[in-house]
């Protein structure tokens, strides 16, 4: 019985941190490429995030970000093919666009529920 009274109780707390974030998807590309990106970005209430991508040609990019200002933010991809890059961004909050540099080639992408 007390286990129960235990995991009823935990769980508002469960629901009140997960919604803390909001997550949104994501499409980018390699400026003169083929190469599409598609994933996820994960904004936390605390100021900073996560992006996961996959691209066309099966590499996954994951990155961290935190905002600088209420409405911009910049972070770092990490790819499993070795690519690497800063990125920066403009969010409304459900919406946004960005762009970065991606093992040497400029990166475009856009996030929210209208990209």
């Amino acid at each position: 019985m007390g286990n129960k009274k235990i995991a009823v109780a935990v769980l508002p707390i469960v629901l009140a941190l997960s919604a803390c974030s909001i997550t949104l998807p994501v499409r980018g590309s390699i400026q003169n490429s083929a190469e599409v990106f598609t994933g996820t970005a994960t904004g936390h209430m605390s100021g900073g995030g996560t992006l996961h991508l996959v691209s066309s040609g099966g590499a996954v990019c994951d990155g961290n970000f935190v905002y600088v200002s209420r409405r911009k933010g910049e972070g770092v991809f990490q790819c499993d093919d070795g690519r690497s890059g800063p990125f920066q961004f403009v969010s409304t909050g459900t919406r946004g666009t960005g762009h970065g540099d991606l093992g040497g080639q400029r990166f475009t992408f856009t996030f929210g529920k209208d990209y």
